[in-house]
């Protein structure tokens, strides 16, 4: 989720072409297949082990393929909602940020996008009666991108945080959180105060709220007397990993979906613990007509049964929200 708020020390707005994002992912997937990678309980996994020796055939048949989107129908009344600019132009733009299952990710023929926010997302444009333009982007360039009008809608595990509520809107699709994963042989087995951190080095995604958390609470270690842990930030998140297995960070922070799928492939990690649940939204420009439309479309994919049956596809069941909501308080 992963998850925080954008940098606003110089607002690069950079989007990152498909072909050459594809490219850097396929490369780290590479490096990640020397470690062994198990199928998980959902049918899910990841691009490796078995995977590199048996080909990409073999990696893609552990990728969820269940179609649950092409069924979908429009619905008129949440169709009714849209402005009318984006009714008359018939499709919708939207800025997707690729790391790793649940949420998106290139399976390992590195062409077609995959995940639950990519199923989410189309579901959505199919109950709206709107063709998706999709346009990978890099996770920390989204939402001011979203901020300047480039795109109509952002995915990418975005959290709902105060802050970022005070820019943009959000609408809610499901929850998530922060959670922490370490290497087996790590002493640490829960982690439930960020001083417990302090001295180690701490891995997470560049531009999340997992990195302001961390920023906004190291002067805590000072506080009790200890050194303050060292935060080590990544764009790709399969260089976190590798960080983390090889010793040169200590523990991860991330989304709790997202650690939760990681450690399943990687059998010499371990999951910790939830830190800190979250509401995930599909994410706006402030003030956007378009928010209300895209809520009622949820709550459509929520009556059929679309809502549930992408979850159960991705493993997701416990992230489920009994509604979506417009801009809902952080919970705290």
């Amino acid at each position: 989720m992963s998850p925080a708020t954008p940098r606003t020390t110089a607002p690069r707005i950079a989007t990152l072409r498909t072909t050459a994002l594809r490219t850097t992912v396929w490369r780290t997937a590479a490096l990640l297949a020397a470690a062994p990678w198990a199928l998980t309980a959902c049918g899910t996994g990841g691009t490796g082990g078995a995977a590199g020796a048996a080909g990409a055939s073999a990696a893609d048949d552990k990728i969820p393929t269940t179609d649950v989107v092409s069924g979908v129908r429009k619905d008129p009344a949440a169709a009714k909602l849209l402005p009318a600019d984006v009714r008359a132009r018939g499709s919708l733009s939207v800025a997707t940020s690729v790391g790793t299952p649940p949420g998106a990710a290139y399976p390992a023929d590195g062409k077609t996008l995959a995940g639950q926010d990519i199923d989410f997302a189309d579901a959505v444009g199919k109950v709206l009666g709107l063709k998706i333009d999709r346009e990978v982007a890099s996770f920390e360039a989204i939402l001011p991108a979203l901020g300047s009008g480039r795109y109509d809608m952002g995915t990418g595990n975005f959290g709902v945080t105060d802050e970022r509520r005070r820019t943009l809107d959000f609408v809610t699709y499901i929850n998530d959180g922060q959670g922490f994963a370490v290497r087996k042989d790590s002493p640490l087995k829960r982690v439930g105060s960020l001083r417990q951190l302090c001295g180690l080095t701490v891995a997470t995604g560049a531009g999340t709220t997992f990195e302001a958390t961390l920023e906004e609470n190291r002067h805590r270690c000072a506080q009790a007397g200890k050194k303050p842990y060292d935060i080590k930030t990544y764009a790709e998140q399969g260089a976190l990993w590798i960080s983390l297995r090889q010793g040169r960070t200590d523990v991860v922070m991330s989304t709790v979906n997202g650690l939760r799928y990681a450690v399943r492939q990687q059998p010499d990690l371990r999951f910790l613990n939830e830190f800190k649940r979250l509401d995930v939204g599909f994410a706006f420009r402030k003030g956007t007509p378009l928010a209300p439309a895209v809520q009622a479309a949820v709550g459509r994919l929520q009556k059929d049964g679309t809502y549930d049956r992408i979850l159960r596809k991705w493993g997701t069941g416990p992230s489920a929200l009994t509604a979506s909501r417009l801009n809902p308080p952080e919970i705290r």
